[in-house]
């Protein structure tokens, strides 16, 4: 089967906004069958999700923060991620991301997969990684304008909420999917 017939070939691009966390752009786009269309793109930074696991005298628990989530209007229940720092690799970004949200240092940190965010729209990609053999280093180092609260939450539980409040952020879904077959092809 020839894919190229699907392919778009972008002929130019328009930044028309900026903030801190991303800009959008208008890109200039001619289809397959050559007709000139304009879609919009959201340009962000690559980041890091990370599953932390404990194995405890009660069973399997993760780490996960809960937070304020602006877009929802809402608490959210997630595993603990951010974005990348510039020239950071992900396995690295992932390993600070965990220590800072929640004072666990990772003994091994493990990729999980490579997803787009939302690829109709969104040009930067998530890095899941799973991490094990945790250190509580005993404090947290959050951004000035992060307020998140560790919690330890059994893996049953997680995996039984995904979906439901607090556990609605879709991207803790699909690290949830892609930890559940790491674990499961051991």
């Amino acid at each position: 089967m020839d894919n190229t017939q699907l392919i778009w070939r972008e002929e130019g691009r328009k930044q028309v906004f900026q903030c801190r966390v991303f800009s959008v752009r208008e890109t200039y786009c001619r289809s397959p069958d050559n007709q000139a269309k304009t879609f919009t793109v959201m340009d962000a930074p690559d980041w890091a999700i990370v599953v932390p696991v404990l194995e405890t005298e009660q069973g399997r628990v993760f780490v996960m923060v809960r937070q304020w989530r602006h877009g929802a209007g809402e608490l959210s229940l997630e595993f603990p991620g951010g974005v990348f720092e510039r020239g950071e690799e992900p396995a690295v970004a992932a390993a600070r991301e965990l220590l800072e949200e929640t004072a666990f240092r990772a003994g091994t940190v493990t990729p999980l997969g490579v997803c787009s965010p939302n690829p109709a729209i969104m040009a930067n990609h998530v890095h899941f990684f799973m991490a094990e053999h945790l250190e509580d280093m005993g404090k947290q180092h959050l951004d000035e304008d992060e307020y998140v609260r560790m919690e330890l939450i059994p893996e049953r539980e997680v995996l039984q909420g995904m979906g439901r409040p607090p556990y609605i952020h879709a991207l803790m879904g699909t690290a949830l999917a892609l930890y559940q077959r790491f674990v499961t092809s051991r």
